[in-house]
């Protein structure tokens, strides 16, 4: 297999006051280096592209270089900070090598994926063409109206909360990408597009410390996971 990895990390950290969650201590590294060297001791993984805002690039090349410099797996920056994250995919797919024939796309701002999840989910989508790291939910969640009474409460035993990494065959990926574009759709979450052009996502379960960094209490929250972790 060749997996070519995107992390996301051009996105406003609006929750977390402007300040750039990407940068953030945890562990005395900065979250994206946590991000980023989960892909690079596995098997298959020939290439990490990191997706920053234009105007970020020369920081994270010097960061990213000082952690990863050396290494088997080639970690590259690119300028690639669409208005949503569907685009900002979009125009990272310009930079991806010729040999890549699979895409895993990560959120920069999960510092804690664990590196046999991660290829699990490399190994699911080789199998099914699509892959989804994830939990089952913990809460009951409730379906609200626009009224804001609730409508219904789907069985908890069939909702999955989705993570990343996700990934999936490349040219289907840019097949259903392509749909999505004619159709005007645009999707916060990366195995939509295959879903909704009926390609088939399996769902891998992975652990619930796989946390997303969006606000200031995530980030002790982290800190107290990694510790557990370790």
């Amino acid at each position: 297999m060749v997996f070519s990895v995107l992390i996301l990390a051009a996105g406003n950290s609006t929750r977390m006051g402007g300040e750039n969650k990407q940068l953030l201590m945890v562990g005395e590294k900065p979250v994206i280096v946590r991000s980023t060297e989960a892909f690079l001791e596995i098997s298959g993984v020939k290439e990490v592209l990191v997706a920053v805002k234009e105007e970020e690039k020369p920081y994270f090349d010097q960061l990213l270089s000082s952690f990863t410099k050396g290494g088997d797996i080639p970690v590259t920056v690119i300028p690639s900070g669409g208005e949503t994250r569907q685009k900002t995919v979009e125009q990272s797919l310009a930079y991806l090598s010729d040999e890549a024939k699979y895409i895993a796309i990560h959120d920069g701002a999960r510092p804690l994926v664990r590196k046999e999840d991660a290829a699990r989910t490399f190994a699911s989508c080789q199998t099914v063409g699509g892959a989804v790291l994830g939990v089952m939910a913990k809460d009951t969640v409730k379906i609200i109206r626009k009224d804001g009474l609730i409508e219904v409460s789907p069985d908890r035993s069939t909702l999955f909360a989705a993570q990343t990494p996700q990934a999936f065959k490349l040219s289907e990926y840019r097949a259903a990408l392509e749909t999505a574009k004619q159709e005007h759709f645009d999707f916060t979450d990366d195995a939509q597009l295959f879903e909704r052009t009926g390609r088939k996502v399996a769902a891998v379960i992975g652990h619930y410390d796989n946390i997303k960094i969006t606000t200031p209490e995530d980030v002790k929250i982290a800190e107290s996971l990694l510790e557990q972790m370790e």
